[in-house]
């Protein structure tokens, strides 16, 4: 059988758009994700307050139990049923961000328990609160340890984000899906869509190499 990339090159234009959008939804859902999972993560950490605990708690379980297709069905096909409409990014942005955030609430907490007792105990006894000793000495070097996790969060998030053309956003999955319906070649749109993710994920991997050489040789990551 011949391959014949000609239609993919005459429509290059509209899946190099698809790429850009495919890292714009990324990225955002990454930022999202982040900030839910900050939240999440240190809630799970304080037993002292059982409600914001549980409540933590089951966001992860649910989150982290249902499939993320199905998520994103709920928020797209799921939300205008109670008179919400959302335009699709939006619901690509929040399905993903929310899916991400139950793993980042993970990889917040492992990285704020691995951080020595002892540091929290010497920053208490010179008069912090425990708010205080967790902006000022606990979350500076839990940071630096989210670095190497988060990154593989935000590949595994590059290639989730595949899902979201469902929703008829035009990222690249849904662009390629477009030269096919008018080419039928399948075959050649799919492995330079397959290309594309390489190349982006690859850019995240080396972007992330870089920036833990520049940890380690600041002596922040042994």
């Amino acid at each position: 059988m011949d391959l014949d990339f000609s239609p993919v090159w005459a429509g290059w234009p509209d899946l190099a758009h698809g790429a850009w959008v495919t890292v714009q939804i990324t990225a955002c859902a990454l930022g999202l994700g982040c900030l839910l999972g900050l939240l999440a993560g240190m809630g799970r950490l304080d037993r002292s307050r059982p409600l914001v605990y549980g409540l933590c708690t089951a966001y992860v379980a649910l989150i982290r139990g249902t499939p993320l297709l199905v998520q994103l069905f709920i928020l797209f096909f799921g939300l205008p049923h109670f008179g919400i409409l959302l335009p699709a990014f939006l619901c690509g942005v929040l399905g993903m961000g929310i899916y991400s955030g139950a793993y980042v609430s993970e990889i917040v907490r492992g990285a704020i328990q691995s951080v020595d007792r002892g540091q929290m105990e010497a920053a208490r006894s010179i008069g912090m609160s425990w708010g205080q000793a967790m902006r000022s000495v606990i979350l500076p070097q839990a940071v630096v340890r989210m670095i190497p996790p988060l990154g593989n969060e935000f590949i595994a998030l590059i290639k989730n984000s595949a899902l979201v053309s469902l929703l008829t956003i035009h990222d690249v999955m849904h662009e390629g899906q477009k030269i096919i319906s008018v080419s039928y070649r399948s075959l050649e749109v799919y492995l330079v869509i397959a290309a594309v993710y390489f190349v982006l994920t690859g850019l995240v991997t080396l972007g992330l190499r870089h920036i833990e050489q520049r940890l380690r040789a600041g002596g922040m990551v042994q």
